[in-house]
């Protein structure tokens, strides 16, 4: 059996940011594969279903992750997102100590890996990972653009 590749988990990250669109949230989806190459955590966006700021998706794949490895070091893991990490996000991922972080599309007005601020490489930083970014970044940038222009349009 093949490990799926990068483009196959941001498939299926894109699948739950759908779902978080349908749901009224910003379509964002995540996906975190430990190191034998299995999914253990996936989550979408549930800031409007759940009133809570923090409940991006990156959050919660990081905290069912923990859950399903009994542990927060997340050292053997990567995380598939849809869209750019934010500062929470980011911080959080290296406060993970995840082993490696794939993005989609890039966040030019809040992303914090590497459009506006760079917190994994930053001087303060504990913790450093790889970053690979731009995988099936046009259509993520495309779901998230065609959700806010439909929000902007509608009564």
């Amino acid at each position: 059996m093949t490990p799926a590749s990068h483009t196959d988990w941001m498939r299926l990250a894109l699948a739950l940011a759908e779902r978080a669109g349908q749901a009224g949230d910003v379509p964002v989806g995540a996906v975190i594969v430990n190191g034998q190459g299995q999914c253990i955590a996936q989550a979408e966006n549930q800031r409007q279903r759940t009133h809570d700021p923090t409940a991006h998706a990156e959050i919660l794949a990081l905290r069912q992750a923990g859950m399903a490895l009994g542990t927060w070091y997340l050292t053997e893991c990567t995380l598939y997102v849809t869209l750019e990490p934010c500062p929470m996000c980011a911080g959080a991922l290296v406060n993970a100590r995840i082993g490696a972080l794939v993005y989609g599309a890039s966040d030019p007005k809040a992303g914090a890996i590497a459009s506006v601020i760079q917190i994994p490489t930053s001087p303060a930083s504990n913790h450093r990972f790889p970053v690979t970014s731009g995988i099936l970044g046009e259509e993520c940038r495309e779901l998230l653009q065609n959700w806010f222009r439909q929000r902007r349009h509608s009564p």
